[in-house]
């Protein structure tokens, strides 16, 4: 197994041990999930990484993973830094927008690798506008730019409803965090040619991206 898969690997592996175990120990749990009061006056700000090893149920952590891993090898074909960059930079900055438009409710908690994984997603759209994903039981794979609406359309759904615990809010600030790390992937090296980019077909993602960002400045800024 190359280096860079036992990265995935063992990222995805950490993360299970880790949700498991928030599964069956609530202290454990509420110490490392998402929250407002115990990161801004307590100012344990180890929470803003470890909430994103931490999940709700074994759906939301298989969700989550399986999209990671996915789209996680063809952003390692690019290099592991910008791999690392891209994914605990997307997890870090959800946060911290989350840690914003929440700032007024201490209460507000979160978990859920969601703001890493958006930005995986986002930055190899960027990168490759036709890649796809096979889900089974589908005889067909799906664009990766159709997978990333419906991630985005169930992060919408998520913010509305709210949705058990889980970060939505933090897909927000990891989406736009993948997408600069595509377009500045690209920038800094140019040799790297846009995989059949295709406009169009990320304009239409960018469709529920930009309702989400209106939904979430609406809602936590009146």
């Amino acid at each position: 197994m190359e280096s860079s898969n036992i990265i995935v690997i063992g990222i995805i592996i950490i993360t299970g041990l880790i949700s498991f175990k928030g599964f069956n120990d609530q202290i454990f749990f509420n110490r490392y999930k998402f929250n407002i009061d115990t990161i801004l006056k307590g100012k344990q700000w180890d929470r803003m990484v470890t909430s994103a090893f931490l999940h709700g149920d074994i759906a939301h952590l298989f969700f989550n993973m399986y999209t990671f891993y996915f789209f996680s090898n063809f952003i390692l074909n690019y290099g592991v830094p910008f791999f690392i960059i891209t994914y605990f930079g997307s997890i870090i900055i959800g946060n911290f927008l989350a840690l914003w438009m929440h700032k007024n409710n201490p209460y507000y908690s979160a978990i859920g690798a969601s703001g890493g994984v958006s930005g995986i997603l986002f930055a190899s759209i960027i990168l490759n506008s036709q890649i796809s994903i096979g889900i089974f039981p589908l005889p067909f794979s799906i664009p990766g730019w159709i997978f990333g609406i419906i991630y985005l359309t169930y992060s919408l759904y998520g913010m509305k409803t709210q949705l058990g615990n889980i970060g939505h809010d933090a897909h927000l600030g990891g989406a736009i965090f993948g997408i600069l790390s595509g377009l500045g992937f690209v920038i800094m090296y140019p040799y790297y040619p846009l995989i059949n980019f295709r406009p169009l077909y990320l304009l239409f993602m960018l469709i529920p991206l930009i309702y989400l960002i209106y939904l979430a400045f609406n809602k936590y800024n009146d």
